[in-house]
């Protein structure tokens, strides 16, 4: 293996943002906006993200040599966590029995892009014949750092389904969960989407559309250059609702504001106005090949509304834009009858302590097995498509099991 050189930034701005993406988004690779540069900037310069808000930026670099961080040949987004929340991944119960049990499981380190359930690469390799070998070093030197800062664990979050099972052969505990995910399957119309789904399901969609904008709603899009006035409109939306479920937003008004300066062309603001007046948003990021439907709020109670803002006008949006697939969120069964079929998604975890490691282990391996029957139980009896045609839902196989753990 060449001589290599890692580091740790506890700042992203610390590497250069064409150094980043080059490992981010490389050539050849599907195009996520959740790694790339300038979102994790906006989160951390926002104040979003921070170690006063339990999210301490511990991001790896690799580059060839002694070179320095701009010449980084891959990196891993990486924080030390206070806590478990903003993950979407639920680990709080295995931190209480641990807490129990006289163990101390915080700080851990979070491999993911915080506060947002959305797949992507975890281990960034640049492009070029040693991608894979990069990939698999930076998987090694993640564990090795957890063993030098002496954490808990190590968890890695929404990752695709090869760096999942690559990181199993490592003695990494494999997690299963569902979302919810709309398939374009060349659609080039809402209605020719509609007219896949059974009569029942079809007429249901109509009447949803119908009833939301009844009472004088209208919708616009908004990206490309997104005014301050269309921002303030959506974050008094986001903070209602934050401040209804969570009592504390996430995200600060200022990252907004930072997104839009820097990648605004990724970002489609759903916009609904009754009477002259903002009442409801949704957020939206524009990949390569898909829609990532992420936050909603609104100011006023109209029945289909949400539905309305954050899955039909994506569908339509996807549609226009020739993209592959809507991804709608963490969780809501309810988005199947709305043509969102559970995909899986995967995560992957190091723990140190032998006591808790088994303990989660044995909890996994019913965990995945569940989760496969619940998705194969819904393609079964809950898809909304027609029986002869339309999309269908695709499960891991189950191979690449754990070697020291039960096979789902």
């Amino acid at each position: 293996m060449a001589e290599r050189t890692a580091r740790i930034l506890h700042d992203i701005g610390a590497i250069d943002e064409l150094a980043w993406n080059r490992c981010a988004n490389p050539a050849g690779a599907p195009y996520n906006p959740f790694v790339d540069h300038r979102f994790l900037h906006a989160l951390e310069a926002s104040g979003s993200v921070s170690a006063e808000t339990g999210w301490q930026p511990f991001h790896l670099v690799v580059s060839p040599g002694d070179a320095g961080v701009d010449e980084a040949i891959g990196a891993v987004p990486m924080y030390l966590k206070a806590h478990s929340r903003g993950e979407f991944v639920f680990d709080s119960g295995w931190a209480e029995a641990f807490r129990r049990a006289g163990g101390r499981y915080y700080p851990k380190l979070q491999v993911s892009v915080p506060f947002t359930p959305a797949t992507g690469r975890r281990f960034l390799a640049a492009a070029g014949e040693a991608a894979n070998e990069v990939e698999s070093q930076l998987l090694g030197l993640t564990i090795e750092v957890a063993r030098q800062v002496e954490v808990s664990s190590v968890h890695v979050t929404f990752m695709p389904e090869d760096q999942w099972r690559r990181a199993a052969e490592t003695g990494c505990l494999r997690r299963l969960d569902t979302q919810f995910h709309w398939r374009n399957d060349g659609y080039r119309t809402f209605a020719d989407f509609t007219a896949a789904l059974s009569a029942k399901k079809r007429k249901n969609i109509r009447r949803e559309r119908r009833e939301a904008l009844a009472e004088g709603v209208t919708i616009e899009w908004a990206t490309g250059e997104i005014t301050e006035a269309q921002w303030d409109a959506f974050y008094d939306c986001y903070l209602d609702t934050s401040n209804r479920k969570w009592g504390v937003p996430y995200l600060t008004r200022e990252f907004f504001s930072r997104v839009g300066e820097s990648m605004g062309d990724r970002v489609l603001l759903v916009l609904c106005k009754r009477a002259g007046r903002h009442i409801a948003a949704a957020i939206h990021f524009i990949g390569e090949d898909a829609l990532y439907g992420r936050n909603w709020g609104c100011l006023e109670d109209h029945r289909f509304l949400h539905f309305e803002a954050c899955y039909y006008q994506a569908i339509d949006f996807a549609i226009a834009h020739g993209l592959e697939r809507v991804e709608a969120g963490a969780q809501g069964g309810h988005k199947i009858a709305r043509g969102y079929l559970p995909c899986p998604t995967y995560s992957a975890h190091w723990i140190r302590d032998p006591r808790l490691r088994d303990a989660v282990e044995r909890y996994l391996g019913e965990e995945r097995h569940f989760v496969r029957r619940d998705m194969e139980f819904a393609q079964a009896h809950h898809s909304p498509f027609r029986h002869e045609g339309g999309t269908r839902i695709e499960l891991p196989s189950g191979r690449g099991a754990n070697p020291s753990g039960p096979t789902a």
